[in-house]
């Protein structure tokens, strides 16, 4: 895939992963590899700056398989951001995707 579509839209496909669920760190970097191939130094940063913008809260949570993990939680600001987010992406999909039909068209 396109490195700038996935730029694009990774932030998206982060925020949306964890509106059903919290999630630690390295479970989401799997979700999200379901969907665009990434790996930690790239969804690291980006969980990191989106708490710092407060969409996101963290907390430690016990683990059975070593140290406590690190949890990400949407805040009711991510659950906006997210939203408008959506509403955006949907928006241009469809404006590309009419772009598209129309200029195979002529």
């Amino acid at each position: 895939m396109n490195a700038q579509f996935k730029k694009g839209i990774l932030e998206l496909v982060v925020l949306i992963s964890v509106t059903s669920r919290d999630m630690y760190g390295y479970e989401l970097v799997s979700e999200v590899s379901k969907v665009i191939d990434v790996n930690e130094g790239t969804i690291y940063p980006l969980l990191k700056r989106l708490t710092n913008e407060h969409y996101f809260e963290t907390y430690l949570k016990e683990s059975t398989e070593g140290p406590p993990r690190k949890y990400y939680h949407l805040t009711a600001a991510g659950k906006v951001y997210t939203e408008n987010l959506k509403n955006e992406w949907e928006e241009f999909y469809s404006s590309v995707e009419k772009f598209i039909k129309e200029s195979e068209l002529k």
